[in-house]
């Protein structure tokens, strides 16, 4: 038994986030460049390139909007572009901000009106095929390293676990897919792993898993029959899209293809994103900063450049959607009080009294 409270847990948690992000940003990045060299690097940048970056970021934005309208029939670009900003935004600055995110999400699309098992159905598919393109981007990175000859031990390792993974995870999809006793199966067995975890917290016991997978079975046939080229496409070409941020952050604070090519920044990308899958803090703040950095400058790039251009290219895709979500949080309240105030105003409008017969 844990000897720690839920609500201790929770600041353990906090507290161990912020030791890491100040650790990263206090003391390791001004160890690794001079930050004076830093802020120069990006001072360099021209008008144009900057302005190409915000527009790719933006880019880079909305690509997700059409995963999640590919995964939920029915929803259209507004209600997406605001429930991914304000789960975002949440999901990154919360320790623990991914579960609380998707509590987000089901609340807002809940008050769209969708029901509460199309939403599951949709959260649970693009968390999958998100992990699939995550875990399938090392083994095409360690492809295109080891046909360029850069190929090293720890690459390979790294690669294969996420090989490993991979086939795991969609060993175990297709299976639960293909037969609804797998289904139940499957179902029971990650209860079982839950309710010991949950113990250690001193949490309840869950039940019913098994039923709920066979019903998110049937639902997942039905939507992937028609959605799945849609999913897999945009699913593609949102992780494409935040990979060519970064890219052109390095070439535009001067990291040319000479010190680090594309594909060793690729596999930096793919093998940290990996990294960045362990909860540590809210949007992998330090960490993903700190690999990205150590990855870069191995591949053989000018050090404060390669901290400029990972600092510029956390801004724009981990630091944006806060104040994005933020105000789009502020607009989705502002409509639910008129909605609200529309509806108290139809039931309460006075009626005028039928005239006496004379």
């Amino acid at each position: 038994m844990s000897p720690f409270t839920g609500e201790e847990h929770r600041w353990l948690r906090v507290a161990g986030s912020v030791l890491v992000v100040g650790a990263v940003f206090i003391y390791a990045l001004p160890k690794i460049a001079d930050l004076s060299e830093v802020s120069a690097a990006i001072g360099e940048m021209t008008d144009i390139e900057i302005g190409t970056l915000v527009l790719l970021a933006l880019w880079n934005l909305a690509t997700y909007w059409f995963v999640m309208m590919a995964s939920l029939p029915g929803s259209n670009v507004w209600q997406a572009m605001k429930v991914n900003l304000i789960s975002t935004s949440v999901s990154n600055t919360v320790p623990g901000g991914g579960a609380i995110g998707v509590g987000v999400t089901y609340g807002l699309y809940s008050a769209y009106g969708f029901p509460r098992a199309e939403i599951g159905l949709s959260i649970l598919v693009t968390g999958l095929w998100n992990n699939f393109v995550k875990l399938g981007m090392p083994v095409i990175a360690l492809g295109l390293l080891a046909a360029t000859g850069n190929l090293t031990s720890a690459l390979i390792v790294t690669a294969a676990i996420g090989i490993g993974l991979l086939c795991l995870a969609i060993g175990t999809f297709a299976l639960v897919l293909r037969s609804e006793t797998l289904a139940r199966r499957t179902g029971a067995f990650f209860a079982r792993v839950a309710t010991s975890m949950r113990r250690v917290v001193r949490k309840p016991a869950v039940s019913g898993w098994d039923d709920s997978l066979v019903e998110l079975r049937t639902s997942a046939i039905g939507l992937l029959g028609r959605r799945w080229l849609a999913l897999t496409t945009a699913t593609v070409i949102s992780h494409v899209s935040l990979f060519t941020v970064l890219l052109l952050s390095l070439r535009h604070v001067g990291v040319g293809e000479d010190r680090v090519s594309w594909v060793e920044t690729l596999a930096a990308f793919a093998f940290i994103r990996l990294l960045s899958a362990i909860p540590i803090t809210p949007g992998g703040l330090g960490v993903v900063e700190l690999g990205l950095v150590a990855a870069l400058i191995t591949a053989g790039g000018d050090r404060p450049r390669v901290v400029a251009a990972v600092l510029v290219f956390r801004a724009l895709t981990y630091a944006l959607p806060i104040p994005l979500g933020a105000i789009g949080y502020l607009s989705w309240q502002r409509r639910k009080r008129t909605r609200l105030e529309r509806a108290k105003g139809t039931r309460t409008h006075p009626v005028a009294p039928e005239k006496e017969p004379v």
